[in-house]
């Protein structure tokens, strides 16, 4: 099973327009073009009959006292933890890639609607939700793809990745919103095969990506 992305590459940065953040000169962080990359795969297992997309990053503080705060650094040291970006369920084998900005096009405060997603799929909540949960412009649920913005002053790179695992049934066994976790969890037993790749992106000017 192969899974790769022609605007992607693996341990390399992702690009800006594929960011929900990009840097700024004068606020440190802008909003983005915010498009999901294109993906595409091949030599699926025999027997597939849908596919599940999910990006997260494996980097994201475990505490918030320091983020994005002016003369303060998020530590190296600190514990990290999972943030999703992207549950993408009951996507067809065929065609076998998604086109850029196909299910994401911009920053949409309150987050984009679903489950329901292009090409009959359903979409999950990503973990902007939690993140602006206190934030009155941008509160609300966010389903589908949000891009990268990990904190400008973050002193390590955040690797996000892409997985694609092939399933032996035409529907994702959950129901109405679900998350990343809810996902795996309904997936055990279901997956034929899985390939993944990882990509960068820091908003720390003195981070390389």
């Amino acid at each position: 099973m192969k899974f790769t992305s022609p605007a992607l590459r693996d341990r390399h940065p992702i690009p800006a327009e594929y960011a929900f953040g990009v840097p700024d000169p004068q606020c440190h962080v802008a909003l983005g073009s915010n498009i999901n990359p294109p993906l595409e795969w091949s030599d699926l297992p025999a027997g597939t009959r849908s596919l599940v997309l999910i990006c997260h990053d494996k980097d994201v503080p475990t505490r918030a006292d320091d983020v994005n705060q002016e003369g303060r650094q998020v530590p190296a040291d600190l514990p990290r933890t999972d943030f999703y970006h992207w549950i993408l369920v009951d996507l067809s084998p065929e065609p076998a890639r998604i086109q850029a900005g196909e299910f994401s096009e911009g920053v949409t405060s309150g987050g984009k609607p679903g489950p329901a997603g292009p090409r009959g799929t359903r979409q999950g909540i990503n973990n902007y939700r939690e993140w602006f949960a206190g934030d009155s412009a941008m509160a609300g649920r966010y389903f589908g793809y949000d891009g990268p913005c990990p904190p400008w002053n973050d002193t390590i790179v955040h690797h996000y990745i892409f997985t694609l695992y092939a399933l032996d049934v035409e529907r994702c066994p959950v129901e109405g919103e679900f998350t990343g976790p809810e996902v795996l969890a309904a997936i055990a037993g279901h997956v034929l095969d899985q390939a993944s790749f990882t990509a960068t992106y820091s908003l720390n000017p003195a981070v390389p990506a």
